[in-house]
C-alpha cells in the first residue's frame, strides 16, 4: 500500500505560491506542441530516422514495442496514483507520496511512459526530427516539470519524500 501524507495550504518551492508544482505546461501538452512542430518540419524537410533498406517489419514492431510500453507503464502509473487517492494532473495538489508498484523502481514513470510514446511515433514515422525533438522534450521535462515537480515534493512531504528519493531512481 501507498504511502499517504496529507497537507494543506501554499508549498514552499511551489512556483506561484499554490498547492501545485507550478510546472511549465502539462507534460503530454509539452509532447503534443514537439509532435506538432515534428510533423510540420519533417513535411517541409524530411529526415529520415531509420538507414535506407531497413526492414520495415523491424521498424514497426520497434516503433509499436515503444508505444505498447508506453501505454502500459502509464497504466500501471495513473492505477496507482489513483489508488492512493492523488491527482494525477500536475496543477491539482498532491495528497499522497506514491512509492509503491511500479514507483518503487521509477520516481517518474508517467514520464518514461510519455518517452516511450514519443519515441515510439518518430520511429513509426521515421523522422529523424521526431528524434532529435524528443532529446528536447527531455530536457523540458527534466528542468520545466521534474526539478519543479521535485521541490514541491520535498516541501509538501519532507523526510518521507527524500528518504524516497534517495531510494529510487529518477528515470530507471
Amino acid at each position: 500500500m501507498p504511502s499517504r501524507s496529507i497537507a494543506h495550504g501554499a508549498v514552499p518551492g511551489a512556483g506561484d505560491g499554490a498547492d501545485n508544482p507550478g510546472v511549465v505546461a502539462r507534460p503530454p501538452r509539452i509532447a503534443y506542441l514537439f509532435l506538432g512542430i515534428g510533423a510540420i518540419v519533417g513535411w517541409l524537410w524530411p529526415l529520415p530516422l531509420l538507414p535506407a533498406g531497413a526492414p520495415p517489419a523491424l521498424c514497426y514492431a520497434v516503433g509499436a514495442g515503444l508505444v505498447a510500453l508506453g501505454l502500459f507503464v502509464m497504466t500501471l502509473a495513473v492505477r496507482a496514483f489513483r489508488a492512493a487517492g492523488t491527482n494525477v494532473e500536475t496543477p491539482k495538489p498532491a495528497t499522497a507520496l506514491v512509492t509503491e508498484g511500479i514507483y518503487a523502481r521509477s520516481r517518474n514513470p508517467m514520464y518514461v511512459a510519455l518517452v516511450a510514446l514519443f519515441g515510439g511515433i518518430a520511429v513509426l514515422a521515421d523522422s529523424g526530427w521526431l528524434a532529435l525533438l524528443l532529446a528536447a522534450y527531455v530536457a523540458v521535462l527534466r528542468i520545466g516539470v521534474i526539478a519543479r515537480e521535485e521541490r514541491y515534493l520535498e516541501g509538501k512531504f519532507g523526510e518521507p519524500y527524500r528518504t524516497y528519493r534517495a531510494r529510487v531512481r529518477r528515470w530507471l
